[in-house]
């Protein structure tokens, strides 16, 4: 069985497999964004058209009526030759408008919507590609992306930071005695319980198979063992309720987080207190 450490240098490398393989995804998005931008402007011009489309019908329409007002004269003379001209170049000018605008918006409209249903797919793939998709817990691959920021916040601030690794008791002969499906149900029994257990702001993550990490910004290790109590009596009122042929436990190894350590180090802590606890070096719950 591979230690946590090892497994989150399996994460780092399988992350970079994952940037490597997408890098269009990434590139793609910056470029809808630059699209959507460009469309914004491209409302700005039609605007602009539409008010010097009305500052010459302005113009044109003071050019007939200015000489009469000079002479202050009450009743307007527009010589009748031009008048067929101007009326009907006129509404020509108004309907062309019209049409050439309306036809713009509506462009403009399905392709912002089109863009933005991309942008919104495309952030969708990113974020499904650090999702576990049985548990819907971070996966390995967001181990590498989301706990450096929490370990630079703690060194930044002094902050406590702790790390509680899970691993369920006797999985895999669970698994093979009564099945995947039967295993399946277990881990994402698992997974909602200690989605209901910690808060929006600790980040829980399915290691692999039937090992899990919780991590818990702003809380040192008495405080975390609150939430480690809450889960050990969920867990036994699980067991009471469903009433299966196995019962749900599992062992756990906890380490706060020592400013200035690297995050290999804090991982081959709690691994190592998770080791003592399987092998009955201290008490298993």
């Amino acid at each position: 069985m591979l230690t946590i450490a090892e497994r989150v240098l399996f994460a780092r490398g399988s992350m970079s497999q994952v940037r490597q393989d997408h890098p269009t995804m990434l590139a793609r998005a910056e470029e809808i964004q630059r699209q959507i931008h460009h469309l914004s402007s491209r409302d700005t011009q039609l605007w602009s058209i539409v008010t010097l489309i009305v500052l010459i019908l302005t113009c044109g329409f003071l050019a007939v009526v200015a000489p009469n007002l000079v002479w202050a004269q009450r009743v307007f003379r527009v010589q009748q030759a031009y008048l067929p001209q101007l009326f009907f170049g006129l509404i020509c000018l108004i309907v062309l408008l019209n049409i050439y605008f309306l036809s713009q918006r509506v462009a403009l409209n399905s392709t912002r919507k089109a863009l933005i249903s991309e942008l919104v797919l495309n952030e969708r793939l990113e974020n499904l590609s650090l999702i576990d998709p049985l548990t819907q817990l971070l996966n390995r691959r967001a181990l590498n992306e989301l706990i450096p920021h929490q370990l630079a916040r703690a060194n930044r601030n002094g902050e406590p930071l702790t790390f509680l690794v899970l691993d369920l008791n006797q999985f895999r002969e669970l698994n093979a005695k009564l099945g995947s499906m039967e295993g399946n149900r277990v881990l994402t029994e698992f997974a909602k319980i200690l989605k209901g257990v910690f808060r929006g702001g600790d980040l829980v993550f399915r290691q692999g198979g039937d090992e899990f990490l919780v991590v818990m910004p702003d809380t040192s290790e008495p405080q975390a063992e609150f939430p480690l109590q809450r889960l050990l009596k969920i867990v036994e009122e699980w067991n009471i309720t469903n009433d299966k042929a196995y019962q749900l436990s599992f062992a756990w190894g906890m380490a706060g987080y020592v400013t200035g350590t690297s995050l290999e180090e804090i991982l081959r802590t709690v691994d190592r207190k998770l080791f003592q606890k399987m092998h009955n070096l201290a008490p298993v719950f």
